[in-house]
């Protein structure tokens, strides 16, 4: 993780991206986490890690008494946000995620997690590590991970990004020790598990691409909120361990790696096919009554796509993928109520909080999720916004076709 230096957005252009260079990037993984990882099974340790850090939730707290060196020394090297963060343009994306907090949780539930199911490398990733017995685990740790980074305190004494940035790192660490290890990743034809290129993608997906299902959902922000937006996940992905050479800058560069990426990997399969099944089942479960199930795989088919929804096996409804399409229509009238009126704009944060309380509660099941490093795989698988939305946010272009 980078923890000093200048801003790396003022620093030398990122190399184009292009076949050659995501192909390098597949051959590398996260040097630190990795190396901790790694001496921490060697001895033995990883259990007692795992006990000792439930009891390590929040910054600024005292590391546990009897923590392995290997493990203390990684957490005190991890312990603090990158110097060049322009905590400007992170408090203006805690602002952008307040003012669309449902909006993100839709984006990040019906398009982003399916987005990731798409790229079959990955969803066989997914499927390795998941467990049948609680589908809703990844979605409650990505939820709880963003709410996390938005807090006003996320960087500051007492909160718990940090720590749970600090885990998630080992996480994914960990899970690249026991593919390796066990011999249940094909490292020669698919690369490192958990690569640069791929946690590179997946900043994409939590991030442009979370831009992207916002503007067909019909939701006006400014060029400047989507700025912010990107920036915080930059924040997130230099703490997770992406290298800051490779990591797209701005908005533009992370279009053009997204682009390449998906074209590069996206396609059907068993494991896709499998995960949208229980992404769709979990979201009907937390809706009350059957009426409204379709919505749920109705909004994935709007948000990803006809192609990928058929490559996911996503049910179609005549009438309900018709009806959502009227979705930007009825968001543009309550945004315009919002605009026009201090009291609406009140009213439907209050509601939009609540309702990403409410579906953040049902998936971690009040529990704070803990992010332990698993010593096996399984064998199976506040404030609101008072400006008008003048300065509108539109996607950059799509990338132009090399031939």
């Amino acid at each position: 993780m980078t923890t000093t230096g200048a801003d790396p957005t003022t620093g030398p252009a990122a190399p184009a991206y292009t076949e050659h260079s995501l192909d390098a990037l597949r051959h590398s993984g996260d040097e630190l986490a990795d190396a901790t990882v790694a001496e921490l099974f060697a001895r033995g340790e990883m259990g007692k890690f795992n006990t000792l850090m439930r009891w390590f939730s929040t910054a600024g707290q005292e590391l546990p008494e009897g923590l392995p060196d290997v493990a203390r020394d990684y957490l005190e090297a991890t312990a603090m946000p990158p110097s060049w963060v322009d905590w400007g343009e992170m408090e203006k994306a805690r602002l952008f995620f307040i003012d669309n907090n449902v909006h993100v949780s839709t984006a990040l539930s019906f398009a982003s997690m399916p987005a990731c199911y798409v790229v079959p490398h990955v969803a066989k990733l997914l499927s390795a590590t998941h467990s049948l017995e609680y589908p809703s685990r990844r979605m409650a740790e990505t939820g709880q991970f963003t709410v996390f980074l938005m807090q006003p305190n996320a960087f500051e004494a007492g909160s718990r990004f940090i720590p749970a940035a600090q885990k998630v790192r080992l996480l994914h660490a960990s899970i690249r020790y026991h593919l390796r290890q066990e011999n249940r990743w094909d490292v020669a034809g698919l690369g490192v598990p958990i690569c640069q290129e791929d946690m590179i993608g997946g900043q994409m997906m939590f991030s442009i691409q979370v831009l992207d299902a916002l503007h067909r959902l019909g939701i006006h922000f400014s060029n400047e909120g989507a700025d912010a937006y990107f920036y915080a996940w930059r924040v997130v992905g230099a703490m997770l361990g992406i290298s800051l050479d490779h990591m797209p800058k701005d908005l533009d560069e992370a279009r053009l790696f997204s682009d390449l990426y998906m074209s590069r990997h996206m396609g059907p399969s068993e494991d896709g096919v499998h995960l949208t099944r229980q992404l769709i089942d979990l979201y009907e479960e937390v809706v009350p009554g059957t009426v409204f199930d379709p919505v749920v795989p109705a909004m994935i088919r709007y948000l990803v796509g006809d192609t990928a929804a058929d490559w996911l096996d996503v049910p179609r409804s005549a009438v309900w993928d018709s009806a959502i399409r009227t979705a930007p229509a009825l968001l543009g009238i309550l945004e315009t109520l919002e605009d026009r009126s201090p009291f609406a704009a009140w009213a439907l944060d209050r509601l939009g909080h609540y309702t990403s309380v409410f579906e953040l509660s049902t998936l971690t099941r009040g529990r704070v999720m803990q992010y332990a490093i698993p010593e096996h795989l399984k064998n199976d698988y506040g404030v609101t916004s008072a400006k008008p939305r003048l300065d509108r946010w539109t996607p950059p272009p799509l990338t132009p076709d090399p031939a």
